[in-house]
């Protein structure tokens, strides 16, 4: 067993684990959401999640976790594999599409960017209220 088939067969392990952290947590995510589970803490007095929603935040946890998991995989195969500039440029492609979709799943789960932080979103709430009263 040479290096390149190792490096191969690695990158298949990725890509498989990928796509069955999204296929688990689809299936998982069923249950905790009809049983109310609230995958993010709601402020005291809110109104508590959806199944819908509940279930599409979760759902979407998982799906990251496994765009992720994929993007490893093209890495692993792409950079030790076939190192060519024309494999890298697809690579950068591929990334940049995940990264996209990440983003945007990241602010559908959460309602904010991924690089803004729960006192943000707070403290931009509470000084627009102070300064109206």
């Amino acid at each position: 067993m040479d290096l390149q088939h190792i490096i191969e067969t690695a990158g298949a392990f990725m890509d498989f684990a990928g796509v069955a952290v999204m296929v688990f947590g689809a299936v998982i995510s069923i249950p905790l959401a009809l049983r109310g589970f609230q995958p993010r803490r709601l402020p005291t007095g809110s109104a508590p999640l959806s199944v819908y929603r509940s279930y599409r935040q979760l759902l979407g946890r998982s799906i990251l976790l496994g765009l992720e998991l994929l993007v490893a995989a093209d890495i692993i195969r792409t950079v030790a594999v076939t190192p060519t500039f024309e494999s890298v440029g697809v690579l950068a492609v591929i990334v940049l599409i995940r990264t996209f979709l990440s983003f945007s799943l990241e602010l559908e789960i959460t309602g904010r960017w991924p690089w803004q932080s729960e006192r943000e979103g707070a403290s931009d709430t509470s000084s627009a209220s102070s300064a109206a009263g």
